[in-house]
């Protein structure tokens, strides 16, 4: 019988074990998602508080049996506002919300097209639905336009384009425009995954949909609360027929304990604050960190994720390691999160990182670049 030892080993050969390490304080911080710095912030703090005191630690029970409480419905409320919507759905986390979302809106007889570098949960959720599944390669339109030709919706039938709004590994957008073009061309629906742009784009920090001006345009607006809005948890915005097909028929939904009240509660906050003058104010921020950071390595990043690609996994650790030890917490990511043969560091960019961090960092990393082959 094959042995764990085993794979764990072959896992070590090839540079691909995982560990978990305890979050340091110590460090220097460039390896987190919380881009405007929300995870501390003591309005936060004291929403969840609040809520502690009110409804106490635990939800008690699924949403659709007695878990419901008063800040999840404020949140709906404010998501499906925020996204110009009918309605929204809150689930655990965003991996819930996109296996959740993907099986209750597809199955046997429809399609599913994703952009290759979807995010995992987006395409764990696309195979488990037991749709159709197409791949494009990343941000190819002539390839989706050729699968959108091939896969037609039917009255029975469904067809979704699935994409990140900001790609996670790479930092880099999709071509949104021309995407909601082809797929209202042909008849599709899009699933617009935002969990790396929501709090950090658009007028009021929406989202790319809102810079680019349609929300409206895009059926399925996902997301996550665990990253700029610095909480947890994940949501679907879309109309209210579809909102309410979603709560009765994904069991991601239907057979979790609801996300606790004071997440919940903590989220109001976080959602008022991006959307307001302090949380422009933060955005603004970020955006300086961002160029003076791009500058500092030579890259052409408008995102607040700069990967830095090695190549060779044990590479890639070691060089995360030289970071460690210089005081920076720089996280290695290898296969499968990537594909082979691109490890890399991944940095994100905060609007609390402070300019000297910024500047230390970038003349490390500048080093590295200088040692590497061309």
């Amino acid at each position: 019988m094959r042995q764990p030892s085993d794979e764990l080993a072959e896992l070590d050969e090839r540079g691909l074990r995982r560990n978990l390490s305890l979050r340091s304080e110590a460090l220097i911080d460039f390896a987190s998602n919380d881009y405007l710095g929300l995870a501390n912030h003591p309005r936060l703090a004291q929403a969840a508080v609040s809520a502690i005191e009110t409804y106490g630690v635990g939800s008690r029970s699924a949403r659709l049996i007695s878990g419901t409480h008063a800040p999840h419905r404020e949140l709906e409320e404010k998501l499906a506002e925020a996204k110009n919507t009918q309605a929204s759905l809150v689930f655990s986390t965003g991996y819930a919300t996109a296996l959740g979302t993907l099986t209750a809106l597809a199955q046997k007889g429809d399609t599913l097209i994703l952009d290759k570098l979807c995010h995992a949960s987006l395409i764990d959720g696309a195979r488990l639905s037991g749709a159709t599944l197409r791949v494009y390669p990343h941000n190819h339109l002539e390839k989706l336009e050729r699968l959108l030709k091939a896969h037609p919706p039917t009255q029975n039938s469904r067809t979704i384009v699935v994409t990140e709004s900001i790609f996670s590994m790479d930092g880099d957008r999709a071509q949104l425009l021309d995407i909601i073009e082809l797929k209202e061309k042909y008849g599709a629906w899009l699933l617009l995954d935002e969990a790396h742009a929501f709090g950090l784009y658009g007028k009021t920090g929406t989202g790319l949909a809102e810079e680019l001006h349609v929300r409206d345009r895009v059926d399925l607006h996902m997301g996550t609360l665990s990253k700029a809005a610095g909480v947890s948890g994940g949501y679907l915005a879309a109309n209210r027929d579809t909102i309410d097909l979603v709560l009765n028929t994904a069991r991601s939904f239907i057979y979790s304990t609801a996300p606790l009240p004071a997440q919940a509660a903590a989220a109001c906050s976080a959602l008022d604050l991006i959307r307001s003058a302090e949380g422009e104010a933060l955005r603004k921020r970020l955006a300086h960190n961002i160029e003076h950071f791009s500058q500092l390595i030579g890259s052409h990043q408008d995102s607040a994720i700069h990967p830095v690609i090695i190549g060779d996994n044990h590479a890639a650790l070691a060089r995360a390691e030289e970071l460690k030890e210089q005081g920076f917490s720089v996280p290695a990511i290898r296969y499968p999160t990537v594909p082979k043969l691109t490890a890399r560091l991944r940095i994100s960019l905060s609007a609390g990182h402070k300019t000297d961090d910024i500047e230390l960092l970038g003349r490390a990393i500048a080093t590295f670049q200088k040692e590497s082959p061309d």
